[in-house]
């Protein structure tokens, strides 16, 4: 939440001549309501169920560059799943970084809603960052254009396919 990955992945996909697909979106069209929606009625968990479905079907179709939500990555089987069959990138931010970017577009963010942002930001940070670390290529989100990051991210992929 804040990184950058739906701003960076347009741009990365456009550079590598592919379609770009963010997760929450199509999350969004397989439930008929917004992710604050589901959030709301039916709660975390019912998200987290649509949420590994749909990215499991993304990752059966043709490549793309696919922007999941923060909190995909935490469950084992979307990440066995993402291990078996694409690269993962995290795009690595600090917490300034973070509760700058979100409190511009705090709207929609249901896991900030309720209570205070750069707490449960720095909460998020210690439960979720160790996992992130098992990406396979990570990518520190600095203050610089998307289309820069989006070039490391290139190069680094270079590099894999160099090995």
């Amino acid at each position: 939440m804040g990184a950058g990955k739906s701003s960076v992945g347009r741009i990365l996909a456009a550079k590598l001549a592919l379609p770009f697909i963010d997760s929450d979106d199509e999350v969004e069209k397989a439930a008929g309501c917004s992710i604050e929606d589901i959030f709301e009625i039916y709660g975390e968990p019912a998200f987290r169920d649509v949420e590994e479905r749909v990215i499991e079907r993304l990752l059966q179709g043709p490549p793309a560059i696919l922007a999941s939500g923060g909190g995909a990555f935490m469950n084992p089987r979307t990440r066995d799943r993402i291990a078996a069959s694409a690269v993962s990138i995290w795009l690595r931010a600090n917490l300034s970084v973070l509760e700058r970017r979100t409190k511009r577009r705090a709207a929609g963010r249901p896991l900030l809603k309720g209570s205070d942002p750069g707490e449960k930001l720095k909460q998020l940070i210690k439960d979720r960052y160790p996992v992130y670390e098992q990406a396979d290529i990570i990518i520190e989100s600095l203050d610089e254009t998307p289309e820069k990051t989006a070039d490391r991210i290139i190069q680094e992929l270079a590099g894999q396919t160099e090995e």
